[in-house]
């Protein structure tokens, strides 16, 4: 007969073991929390976003109604507290979504604001180089040969003339009559 207790109802000196034991396989496969955190950070930036794409084109993606009604309900939020909460809102939807038509739709939308942005540096870069130098006239018309080179002179010299006057008497007409000429010319141009 065991004299120790333990022994006596069979416990044994090894120690407790959990009843369900994980796998070490399963453990190193799920995410860590810091990375499931850094997951809905990414998806509640992705539904912000899309609150910042236009109506048209939020229509146009494939969006569940739930999300669509939490991103449409977001524009009508005014409180800065009220928004801070849907967008909470619309990031834990996004978790159900299927993220990458909507980040394909969202990049496409910053990639035309892009284009945009660096069209018009160039449309002002142009202005700057056709007021400052005859030069930029000629090289101008090669780079676009089907621009109108008889509006373009005239626009170039009431600029010129314009930007020849004191301050207080410059109207600034010829200036924008030149970057409308030019933007219109650049968009043409294939």
């Amino acid at each position: 007969m065991p004299t120790d207790r333990r022994h006596a109802h069979g416990v044994s000196d090894a120690p407790d073991a959990p009843a369900t034991a994980a796998a070490p396989d399963a453990v190193a496969a799920r995410p860590s929390k810091t990375r499931l955190k850094q997951q809905a950070h990414d998806l509640q930036d992705l539904g912000e976003a899309l609150t910042h794409l236009p109506e048209e084109r939020l229509d146009a993606l494939p969006l569940d109604e739930r999300l669509r009604d939490a991103l449409h309900e977001w524009h009508r939020t005014r409180s800065h507290e009220g928004r801070r909460r849907q967008l909470q809102y619309i990031g834990r939807l996004m978790r159900q979504a299927d993220v990458e038509p909507l980040r394909e739709a969202v990049a496409a939308a910053q990639l035309g604001r892009a284009r945009d942005a660096l069209a018009l540096h160039r449309a002002e870069r142009w202005r700057s180089d056709l007021l400052a130098s005859d030069d930029a006239a000629t090289r101008w018309l090669d780079a676009h040969p089907g621009a109108d080179a008889q509006r373009l002179r005239s626009l170039v010299r009431n600029a010129r003339k314009d930007a020849a006057q004191e301050p207080d008497a410059r109207n600034g007409r010829a200036y924008r009559e030149l970057f409308q000429f030019i933007r219109a010319e650049e968009g043409a141009t294939p």
